[in-house]
């Protein structure tokens, strides 16, 4: 049984990590963490059952150090999440990041704690940019549209970034399509290595992707949407029994799901 904490337990994905990890009958919802609901007991918070409901919502990381916990799970904000990781690393505690915004810090590669850190856990989602990954390779125009709710705060969003950079890295030094801002500067979106992103921010979306490939005379379209934030929980139960056995750091889901 591997013995979880979630740090942003209240939080929009956080709330469903919990749950997640409450339904699973490998893991054990140990302790959670919450600045805005810290004391009060997670099911009263979040409408959870079972055992895991009595768990009580603190403030910082040190005060869940008697719960015994195996693996830490983060989904709070850019600011918040690299100190979290070094509390882990610095408690013996593997970490499972799910909060995008931030840099990775170079030094947790040689982490003797596991290290996840996706920028998205839905496994369309990592699928497609394996895909986006391939189609490069003989279509190498290409632009990036990321669509996400109107509280994501950073933008592009990590997936959309990343994205990017791996169709940019499989071009293989093939030119971007010819561009411009023209007299409406920001309207062709952010260059990520000579790949144009399109971020859009509204309310009633959750996370979303397009990659359009452009050819001589032909398009290529790939899409992903998560319509409900439980599309990414697979991926977060799948890094949580990872993690433990898997020392330093792991980029993305793809070790794990062997693409």
């Amino acid at each position: 049984m591997i013995r979880v904490a979630v740090a942003g337990a209240t939080g929009r994905m956080g709330s469903e990590v919990c749950r997640a990890v409450a339904a699973d009958p490998e893991l054990d919802l140990v302790a959670a963490v919450s600045r805005s609901a810290a004391g009060a007991a997670l099911g009263d918070t979040i409408g959870l059952d079972g055992e895991a409901a009595s768990v009580v919502l603190v403030e910082h990381l040190d005060e869940m150090l008697d719960a015994g916990i195996d693996v830490l799970v983060d989904f709070t904000g850019p600011a918040y999440a690299p100190d979290h990781v070094a509390w882990a690393i610095a408690n013996g505690v593997h970490v499972v990041v799910g909060t995008t915004g931030f840099e990775i810090d170079e030094a947790w590669r040689d982490a003797p704690v596991g290290v996840v850190v996706a920028p998205n856990f839905a496994i369309g989602a990592v699928l497609l940019m394996r895909f986006a990954e391939q189609a490069a390779r003989f279509l190498p125009s290409a632009e990036v549209i990321e669509l996400h709710h109107d509280r994501k705060i950073d933008a592009p969003s990590g997936t959309a970034l990343l994205t990017a950079r791996r169709i940019a890295a499989a071009r293989d030094g093939a030119p971007a399509a010819p561009t411009h801002d023209g007299e409406g500067p920001g309207a062709r979106g952010v260059d990520v290595d000579g790949v144009r992103v399109h971020s859009v921010r509204l309310p009633g979306l959750v996370a979303h992707e397009e990659v359009v490939f452009g050819g001589q005379g032909q398009t290529l379209t790939l899409r992903h949407d998560s319509m409900d934030r439980t599309s990414f929980m697979p991926g977060v139960l799948l890094a949580i029994k990872a993690v433990p056995g898997r020392p330093g750091l792991t980029e993305g889901l793809e070790p794990l799901l062997g693409v």
